[in-house]
């Protein structure tokens, strides 16, 4: 049973809890005596109102009949996939998407060879692996086996695994390797073994999001994602650990680790994808972000993460946490492996009303110097942790030939509530059950009460701020017009938030060390669907500076 309101003014509502399951739904019996007058005006000044005596008692019995609406639909009990009927759309007026899709060009692979040592191939790039099992030097099998071994040795340390797909994986592997011998070779990905952040659905398989009330929870069907996967031959060989309903590193097995300094967290939430690419337990892995969860765990594991365009990568399947700003990316070893994976999973989804069709025309030999290149000049010249390996990445930008124009970005309104509205409203039942008090983390800054406090924001403050996002967006829009990209500090900068909100896309990738020896990164943001442009100078960065060939010495 879960109380709300005081004792001392009688006005307790119990919610008591009939029954429930995990994954299963959840009824209520409300009881409630009638709202006070005082009740009315300490509500109405969590919005910044003050009513009159007569305006109260105008709304006393509107105020009854609403919570009788309510406590109707709360009845419903909705599963946390079913998407709100209005969909966020990223496009700023005017906007023309191109549509026209040329031949995907990678880079050549043809001269891997197998190494004299087989640990080596721990931290060899997808498109190498490819080549070894493309022309047989390695089976998929024996590969998968490599990566299963690594995976569970080093998880005992890690703890980034939450279920291991072992039994999926192998008969995977040995279909793959059945189609390449008989000639029937899929592409990049046929045969490569991989993790996916356990907010993925995988039939047969649990699906945590991390956190208690959900540890035993099956969704049995495969979201998109991994239906595409499945379609271009990769290998699941696990469910990744995240934080508890994608926030930090901590879920209910513990703390995913560094494999820079383990005594340290990955950050999060994409905090087992990130971890196991860093070790070279997997050569790629899916993660996801709402707020930083690629952007952070790559930086902090030295790891190369793409965030797409909103609506570039369904979610269908996927745990929803903010229906606007969710989205689906991969973390890998170097940035053509990010286009290598995103080429697979990307397109429209009917069962996802948010995903846009728009052409992903990468090509590794694209002429990058010839595009406009921004970057934020304020917010490097600022004084913060990663401003020294910061200031060599503009120097070795402009020694590649690259004039840098100096750009501000627009203010952005702190509207990030949004997300904890949507959030708040995807995991209802969690907090009307009382069940948000099985999760591990239990302070202010955790879910469980921000949940609760999500509950007191107006409907009116959560529908404007969405216009002032729409504003952002136009605002953004002009930024761009002038640059077909911009870098800019990965933390250090309103780049994440803004662009977070404004569906942007960004890749982050590893630009030196501290000096305590840790990871540091710096990203680069596109225009919307221009992952093309966005992936070739970043590719073009990391070719020069190979920051990314430096791994942690335990690994």
């Amino acid at each position: 049973m879960k109380r709300f309101f005081s004792k001392n003014n009688q006005t307790i509502l119990s919610v008591i809890l009939i029954s429930f399951s995990v994954g299963a739904m959840v009824s209520f019996t409300i009881v409630r005596p009638a709202f006070t007058k005082d009740m009315i005006k300490n509500a109405v000044s969590i919005a910044g109102l003050n009513f009159d005596e007569k305006e109260i008692e105008l709304l006393q019995d509107d105020l009854e009949d609403q919570v009788k609406t309510f406590q109707k639909n709360w009845e419903s009990n909705l599963p946390n996939h079913v998407s709100p009927a209005l969909v966020f759309n990223p496009l700023p007026q005017g906007f023309r998407l191109n549509t026209s899709q040329t031949p995907v060009q990678f880079d050549d692979y043809s001269n891997t060879e197998m190494p004299t040592s087989l640990n080596d191939l721990a931290y060899y790039s997808i498109g190498q692996l490819a080549h070894l099992i493309k022309t047989q030097q390695i089976t998929s099998v024996d590969l998968t086996n490599f990566f299963l071994q690594r995976l569970k040795k080093e998880n005992t340390r890690l703890h980034c695994v939450i279920t291991f797909t072992e039994e999926l994986a192998m008969q995977q592997a040995r279909q793959a390797d059945k189609e390449i011998k008989a000639g029937k070779y899929r592409g990049l990905l046929h045969g490569i073994p991989y993790g996916a952040k356990d907010l993925l659905a995988v039939k047969n398989y649990k699906t945590t999001w991390g956190a208690v009330p959900f540890k035993d929870q099956i969704i049995d069907y495969d979201a998109t994602v991994i239906q595409k996967l499945n379609e271009a031959g990769a290998v699941l060989i696990a469910k990744l650990s995240m934080g508890a309903l994608a926030w930090g590193d901590v879920w209910f097995g513990g703390q995913t680790r560094n494999p820079w300094n383990i005594k340290t967290g990955s950050s999060g939430s994409s905090a087992g994808s990130a971890s196991a690419v860093a070790a070279g337990l997997v050569p790629f892995a899916i993660g996801t972000e709402t707020l930083g969860s690629i952007v952070s765990p790559s930086t902090i594991c030295g790891t190369t993460g793409l965030r797409p365009t909103f609506g570039r990568v369904s979610k269908y399947g996927a745990m929803a946490l903010s229906w606007s700003m969710d989205k689906i990316g991969p973390i890998a070893r170097t940035v053509e492996d990010c286009s290598i994976v995103f080429d697979a999973i990307r397109g429209k989804d009917e069962k996802d009303a948010s995903t846009i069709e728009a052409a992903f025309n990468y090509d590794a030999n694209f002429d990058w110097k010839k595009l406009r290149v921004g970057y934020v000049k304020k917010d490097f010249e600022q004084t913060y942790s990663f401003h020294n390996q910061d200031s060599i990445a503009l120097k070795n930008l402009q020694a590649m030939g690259i004039e840098l124009i100096p750009i501000e970005l627009p203010e952005t309104k702190d509207i990030t509530f949004i997300l904890e509205a949507e959030a708040a409203a995807a995991f209802d039942q969690l907090t009307r059950s009382n069940l948000d008090s099985t999760m591990v983390r239990q302070i202010r800054n955790a879910w469980p009460n921000v949940f609760r406090k999500a509950r007191l924001i107006p409907a009116v403050e959560y529908i404007n701020a969405n216009r002032h996002r729409t504003q952002l967006i136009e605002d953004m829009a002009k930024v761009m017009k002038d640059i077909d990209v911009y870098v800019h500090p990965s933390w250090a900068s309103s780049s994440l938030g803004t662009t977070n909100l404004t569906g942007h896309p960004c890749v982050v990738l590893p630009n030196g060390f501290n000096s305590n020896g840790m990871p540091s990164s710096i990203t680069f943001t596109g225009q919307l669907f221009g992952e093309s442009t966005l992936l070739s100078i970043a590719k073009a960065y990391q070719d020069k500076t190979q920051h990314h060939l430096k791994h942690p010495e335990l690994y």
